[in-house]
């Protein structure tokens, strides 16, 4: 039985890589980003712009998920996004940010000033 997923590995790769998007740029945890993602709603279709800081990220292959939180009335959001998905048309980098940890949730705790962090410089 173990033979068998060992070979199916190299099978599984060509086929998730016909779905996998090449143009996305290099999300990192801190990075402040705008996705543009459809929404249908009966038979109509939407254009939703949603922005936030990036808190988290699993990396999967195909199932690469971001975790975006924004603060909306002083009310924390956090959504989940699989970054592969055909629903996202674009996804931009608005600010790139100096980060120590993998995971921000630190953050939730916060309100204000406090949740600022530190803007990354090219050197």
């Amino acid at each position: 039985m173990l033979k068998h997923k060992k070979n199916l590995s190299p099978l599984i790769n060509l086929i998730e890589a016909n779905y996998t998007k090449k143009n996305l740029p290099l999300i990192e945890i801190g990075d402040s980003i705008k996705i543009k993602k459809v929404i249908q709603e009966g038979n109509k279709e939407r254009i939703q712009m949603s922005e936030g800081v990036v808190i988290g990220q699993n990396n999967s292959s195909i199932n690469k998920t971001i975790t975006i939180r924004k603060t909306i009335q002083n009310i924390g959001v956090e959504r989940i996004y699989l970054i592969h998905s055909p629903q996202i048309i674009n996804i931009e980098i608005i600010k790139k940010a100096k980060v120590r940890k993998s995971k921000l949730y630190y953050l939730r705790k916060r309100s204000g000033k406090s949740t600022r962090l530190k803007q990354r410089t090219n050197a």
